[in-house]
């Protein structure tokens, strides 16, 4: 797998969070807040995941198998936090 360098990766989590803002109204419900959003970028499909990730990422790639995927945690700034901490998205 190709390594991104940073010009290319900043692209790629632009485009993530503009696919994000666009769908914000109808994935970011109460029953959804802190789940994990896997977004593919060609197609602009997506699947939502309480878990870990793996079996939407099965999913993306079974349907798009030259996806790029970008994952999100619903209602928050990062998917993952190694303090202990998330914060939320502001409205």
């Amino acid at each position: 797998m190709p390594v991104l360098q940073v010009p290319e990766a900043q692209s790629l989590t632009d485009r993530a969070w503009e696919l994000y803002y666009r769908l914000r109204p109808s994935v970011e419900t109460p029953e959804n807040i802190g789940k994990l959003l896997l977004l593919d970028f060609g197609s602009g499909d997506f699947e939502i995941d309480d878990e870990t990730g793996f079996e939407p990422v099965h999913r993306l790639q079974s349907r798009h198998p030259d996806s790029k995927l970008f994952a999100l945690r619903i209602g928050y700034e990062t998917a993952v936090s190694f303090s202990g901490s998330l914060e939320r998205l502001s409205e």
